[in-house]
Formats: C-alpha cells, structure tokens, sequence
C-alpha cells in the first residue's frame, strides 16, 4: 500500500514567539522518520512528503505520491501553529484518506479558550480562567485566585511556558500577560493554577476510543515550579528536564483511575477528536482538572502516546499500524 507519511518543515526565521522554539518545531521530520521506520517492515511503500512554505508544491507532490492513506504529522503551516487545521483541510479536499483528527476537531482543539469555554459548557472540570486579548489589560473585575498561570493561546508542546508563567501577584501577571502578547503575538489565557498531580490520558481509536493507561509526570526536589516547562519537556541538558520524570502508568486508586479515563473521553468525544488524542489533566482532591486536549499529539517511540500504549502491551510498529488502519476503515467505510 501506497503511504506518503506529512510533516511540516520550519522557516529559517519564526515570526513568533523564541529562538529556541524551533527544537520542537524540527522534532517534527524526526517524528516522520520513526512512524515510516515502524510502517517499512509492514510492507508498505513509505514516502515522506515534508510541507515547505509552498503549499501548492506540497498538494502537487501528495497527488504524485498516489497514496491510498496519508499519515498527517503536520502541526503547522510554515510556522504557524494556528494554520494546523488547513493542512487537513487540504487533504480533504484532495479526496485521500488520512490519519487524525478532522480540521473542525484540530481547530478547536488548537484554541485553548474555545476548548474550555465548551467544556465548561459541558459540565467537565477545567480552572477558572479568563481570555486577555491583543491590546487589552487583564480585567480588575474577575475574581479568579492566586497563583494563576499564563499560557498563549493558540500554543502547544508548551511553547510559552516557563517558571515565570506562574504569577502571584498583579505586577507579575501584567509582565507575563505583555511577554505573550509580544513574543507570540495573540491572546493570553489566564488561569487558575491547580497545584495537583500532573497526568497525562491517551485515548485511541474510534466509536468508541480506548482509554490507554494514564501517565504521571512526577516533579523532583527542587524544581522551581511543578509544571510541564519547555525547557523540561525539549531541553535535555536544562535543570527542568533533569527534575521532571514521566511514569506510566501512574500509580492512581481505581476510582482515580476511572474518573480520568472517564473526563478524557468525553473530552475527545466533544471536541470531535478521532484516532488518537492526549488529555492533559491535573488531579486535586479528586478532581480531574482538564489543562488541554491534544488532537494531534506526538507520536514519536519516546513520547507520552507511545508510553501509554506500551504500557496496555501495544508495541511502537503496532501502534502506528494501528492508527494507519484506523484512516484505511474510514476511507473504505466512506466508499461503502
């Protein structure tokens, strides 16, 4: 079988956000690399079709690859994030099947304000929170408790978050609301900080989706604040990553197990996600709290997905063969 496996490449200069944002940006055709690998012993004809700044390019060499399904990796267009739902777009358009979450899911996924404003929506625990757009001051009027914490909006493999983003006090919020507003160029969310266990719920599959064990990032003595920095999750040499360790499955009570589960598929259900998926979630005094929900989550051998799947006895090859035939039965049960 014809597979052509996407990924998107990153512009010599980003036009938003750090210099060194660009390390998860590349892990991108790193990720590519290792799903053709674990498809090449399956017998497939395997082709990776990187998406430049020519989108034109990229569509004419996809319909020249002939492929019955397209593995999409990409995150992006050419820098920008918040264009991750036109590359599947696209694909629509071009009629060929593909892995992951539909454009509608991916977009509203990518906006963490529109995710928690239909969670809230919908009963499903998430922290107060309040949007501080392009141009605005955060409003005196809403009663939201410290610690709170700063996010961009449309950012995720925690661009954007550091020790800084966790503010205590007026002076310290105003700073970090002005940094993502210049660095990043868009809203910034502001929220309740849960101190709490830091989770992560893979789910996998379609009507109905399989919840994965739950993975647990533990924090280590001495780490200036209990998150998830960008440091701690890309930069192998910082302290950050040195002091956050990943175990999965987490070692939760059942109940806790069950609520988890529980939030993180309702959450992927109402967000119309499809294959595969990451809920991240803090868990304080029994309450899942749910951060954000990853629609097109990494999926390299050492990343939280691919844990959680060896951790229900699922291998890297079969995983990936996994969500591949996921997008060939769509594609089948579309002809039908």
């Amino acid at each position: 079988m014809n597979v052509s496996v996407c990924f998107n490449r990153v512009p010599p200069k980003l036009f938003k956000g750090e210099s060194l944002d660009r390390i998860s940006e590349e892990g991108a055709e790193k990720e590519a690399r290792a799903v053709k690998a674990a498809l090449h012993p399956l017998g497939h004809n395997i082709k990776l079709v990187p998406l430049g700044a020519d989108m034109i390019a990229f569509a004419e060499e996809l319909r020249a690859s002939r492929p019955e399904v397209v593995f999409n990796l990409c995150e992006g267009f050419w820098g920008d994030s918040r264009k991750e739902l036109h590359v599947a777009a696209l694909l629509d358009l071009l009629g060929v099947a593909y892995t992951g979450t539909a454009p509608l899911g991916l977009g509203l996924t990518q906006d963490k304000v529109r995710t928690k404003d239909l969670l809230q929506a919908h009963s499903l625990p998430t922290p107060r929170y309040v949007l501080v757009r392009l141009g605005e001051l955060f409003p005196k009027t809403q009663n939201l408790t410290y610690p709170l914490i700063v996010k961009p909006r449309f950012e995720d493999a925690s661009l954007g978050i550091a020790a800084d983003s966790i503010v205590a006090n007026e002076k310290a919020l105003a700073k970090r609301i002005r940094y993502v507003h210049d660095t990043y160029r868009q809203g910034a969310l502001v929220e309740e900080f849960i101190e709490g266990r830091e989770l992560n719920a893979a789910v996998l599959g379609n009507a109905p989706m399989e919840a994965l064990p739950v993975s647990e990032i533990v924090f280590k003595p001495g780490l200036k604040r209990t998150i998830v920095s960008y440091d701690g999750k890309w930069l192998e040499d910082s302290q950050e990553y040195a002091q956050t360790a990943p175990v999965c499955p987490a070692p939760l009570k059942a109940k806790e197990t069950l609520l988890v589960r529980d939030v993180a598929l309702r959450a992927c259900k109402l967000l119309d996600c499809r294959d595969y998926a990451r809920v991240d979630i803090r868990l304080r005094d029994g309450v899942p709290y749910i951060l954000e929900i990853n629609a097109n989550p990494d999926l390299s051998p050492d990343a939280g997905l691919a844990r959680s799947a060896a951790a229900a006895g699922i291998s890297y090859p079969k995983l990936i063969d996994r969500i591949l035939n996921l997008a060939l039965k769509r594609k089948e049960t579309a002809r039908a």
